[in-house]
C-alpha cells in the first residue's frame, strides 16, 4: 500500500463552468445574466488568486466534463495554465456527494485535502495556511460563512455518508454538517467565520475590498 507524506496538502478550487443563466442565478436580476457571468468569472479568479498565494498545490474542480469550453472560461483557462494548475471535473449527483469524493481522492494522494468554493473571496491565503494546521488536531475542519453554510472544507480523515442529508445552500447547512460529522464520530475544527459571493450586497462588498 502506498504510504502518504501526512503534511502533505492538495487545496481544491470547486467552479461551474460560467454559462450565461447557470452561475450566480441570485445577482441576475440586478447584474443581467452576462454580467452575473462575469462576476462568476472574476470570482474565480479571485479565489484561485488566493489559494496559489498559499503555497500548497492547487487543483481546479469543474463542476462536470464539457467536450469544449465556453468561450466566457476563456480567462480563467489562461490562467490555470500560466500558474501550471491542474484540472478536472467533481464526481456526483450532489454537492455532499462531490466534495466527499473530492476529498476522498486527494486523500490517496495526500496527507490533507481542503475544498473552497470559487464564490469564497475571503478565503485568503493566510485562512488556508489556518484551516490546514487545524487538521493536526482535528479530523475535519469547517470554515463558516456568515450565512449558515461554509466557506471551506477540509479533511484528514473521512467517513463515507459524513456530508449525506445537508440542506446545501441553506442557513442550517453547517449544523447538520457538525451533527453528521459528529454522528460518523470524526473530531473538527471551526474556523473564524468569513462570507462568500450569493446575494447582491455580497457583490458591492467583494467589489467595495478588491477597488479598496
Amino acid at each position: 500500500m502506498q504510504r502518504v507524506d501526512p503534511e502533505s496538502v492538495l487545496v481544491m478550487q470547486f467552479a461551474k463552468w460560467p454559462e450565461a443563466g447557470r452561475v450566480k442565478t441570485r445577482l441576475m436580476p440586478e447584474l443581467g445574466a452576462e454580467g452575473a457571468m462575469g462576476a462568476h468569472v472574476r470570482l474565480s479568479l479571485a479565489v484561485l488568486e488566493n489559494l496559489v498565494a498559499s503555497g500548497y498545490d492547487v487543483r481546479f474542480l469543474w463542476d462536470r466534463p464539457l467536450k469544449s469550453a465556453p468561450a466566457a472560461a476563456s480567462p480563467i483557462l489562461e490562467q490555470l495554465e500560466a500558474l501550471a494548475v491542474g484540472q478536472s471535473s467533481q464526481q456526483g449527483d450532489v454537492l455532499g456527494e462531490r466534495m466527499t469524493r473530492a476529498l476522498g481522492c486527494a486523500l490517496q494522494q495526500v496527507g490533507k485535502a481542503v475544498i473552497v468554493g470559487s464564490d469564497c473571496p475571503s478565503v485568503d491565503a493566510d485562512y488556508v495556511k489556518l484551516a490546514v494546521a487545524a487538521l493536526d488536531k482535528a479530523d475535519v475542519v469547517l470554515g463558516p460563512s456568515d450565512d449558515g453554510g461554509y466557506v471551506l472544507i477540509g479533511a484528514r480523515l473521512l467517513a463515507p455518508d459524513m456530508l449525506t442529508g445537508v440542506a446545501w445552500g441553506t442557513e442550517n447547512a453547517l449544523d447538520q454538517t457538525c451533527r453528521r460529522l459528529t454522528q460518523a464520530g470524526l473530531t473538527f475544527s471551526l474556523l473564524p467565520e468569513k462570507w462568500d459571493v450569493d446575494e447582491p450586497e455580497d457583490w458591492h462588498r467583494f467589489i467595495g475590498q478588491s477597488s479598496g
